[in-house]
């Protein structure tokens, strides 16, 4: 068996400036992303709560962007729309960089999570358009490892910079991933016409899915998965510097570790996975992921000696609940799709992410000025009602109840 093969990868020829800008912009993501919420607080003086605040609102007014995508992903083609969210969020954090005034910094943020959205509402189109036939859920997994291995090695950088102290570090971690972006983008133009146009454009009526009870219970669903894996970057940095007697280098560490093993595993999950139940697979990863959050409550209850390695065994819940969650959530939306407006509906399936965005800042930073352990019970419980969902639907409905969905 070739080792390609064996490990789950997919034929790469010609593509390569796509995996290489998903690296470069998710290093940059894993340097600043996990300290934004500190740097609004530490930088710019913004309370917590209110910072929690600030980006919840500015997530919410980006709402709309999967919808917008959805209309023209299948006439502009993904490649495009990926690479001006690229450059918009590039000037998003540009402008944390330089600015210091709330107002400022909340156009900032809805630039910034206006590109996101629309960056992830067209990503997954884009794989699916340079995937060679039969190789759509190894890109997925291909992808999800590009992003993951820029993101530890971006954590990690996040780790030193928080251990430096001061408020410098916060401004080199915004400069970094400016940079980031705008590289991704110039590396993305540089993929050739034969490797992302390689599916007719959908001129056709788009999707009815306000009729499509199926999907729409599956987006509610994950959704909730979502908010799990986005606590990780949200949740735990604060956690840990705020309410844990532990070194706050640990924060790096946790989350690059967290991001070898999805840099390195999602293939071999695509590999072991791809004759079990897509469902049945999400639904194990909702139980380990409220398995996760019920050990990080505890952590404020742990002495001392034991909080580090309750946090390493709690992390590596969450890495196995997230690469199974990676590797799966987007082959199954995927899968489910009509082959006419597929782009549109992985557009909406995008939706998931951009609600927890919205949810994320506010409901850990509300839920923690309350009861510091009360976010990761909330947590706890929206992910095993995630995990019910899941299981009585593929057993109802008819789409998820034949074949390997």
């Amino acid at each position: 068996m070739p080792a390609a093969a064996s490990l789950g990868l997919p034929n790469v020829r010609g593509r390569v400036p796509l995996l290489a800008g998903l690296a470069i912009d998710s290093f940059g993501g894993g340097c600043a992303g996990p300290l934004l919420l500190l740097y609004f607080n530490k930088v710019a003086d913004i309370p917590l709560g209110t910072a929690g605040v600030v980006l919840t609102v500015a997530t919410l007014f980006s709402i709309a962007a999967p919808a917008a995508v959805g209309v023209i992903v299948d006439r502009v083609g993904p490649r495009n729309i990926v690479v001006a969210a690229q450059f918009a969020q590039g000037l998003a954090f540009t402008g944390f960089f330089l600015g210091r005034s709330i107002w400022l910094l909340f156009l900032c943020a809805l630039v910034m999570s206006t590109g996101q959205r629309v960056f992830w509402s067209a990503i997954f189109s884009l794989l699916a358009d340079v995937a060679d036939e039969g190789e759509r859920d190894k890109w997925f997994g291909l992808g999800g490892m590009m992003q993951a291995g820029g993101l530890a090695i971006g954590a990690l950088a996040a780790g030193w910079l928080l251990a430096i102290g001061g408020t410098g570090p916060f401004l080199v971690a915004m400069a970094v991933n400016a940079v980031s972006f705008y590289l991704a983008g110039l590396l993305l133009l540089r993929l050739h016409p034969s490797h992302h146009e390689r599916t007719a454009r959908d001129s056709g009526p788009a999707p009815l899915l306000r009729k499509d009870r199926t999907f729409l219970v599956l987006i509610g669903a994950n959704t909730l998965l979502a908010l799990c894996t986005m606590m990780l970057g949200v949740g735990m940095p604060v956690y840990v510097t705020e309410a844990l007697t532990v070194p706050k280098w640990l924060v790096g560490v946790l989350i690059a570790a967290t991001s070898v093993v999805l840099a390195t595993g999602q293939t071999l999950v695509v590999r072991h996975t791809e004759r079990r139940r897509r469902t049945n697979v999400m639904v194990v990863a909702g139980i380990t992921y409220a398995a996760w959050a019920v050990l990080m409550a505890l952590q404020v209850h742990i002495p001392g000696g034991w909080v580090v390695p309750a946090l390493v065994l709690a992390t590596a819940c969450y890495a196995f609940a997230d690469v199974l969650h990676a590797a799966t959530n987007n082959a199954l939306s995927a899968a489910i799709s009509p082959e006419v407006g597929r782009g549109k509906y992985l557009s909406y399936w995008q939706y998931s992410f951009t609600f927890s965005s919205v949810l994320a800042p506010g409901f850990f930073a509300q839920l923690f000025e309350v009861h510091h352990e009360l976010p990761w019970v909330a947590l706890a419980g929206l992910a095993l009602v995630a995990s019910l969902t899941i299981y009585v639907l593929a057993r109802v409905a008819p789409r998820l109840s034949a074949g390997r969905i």
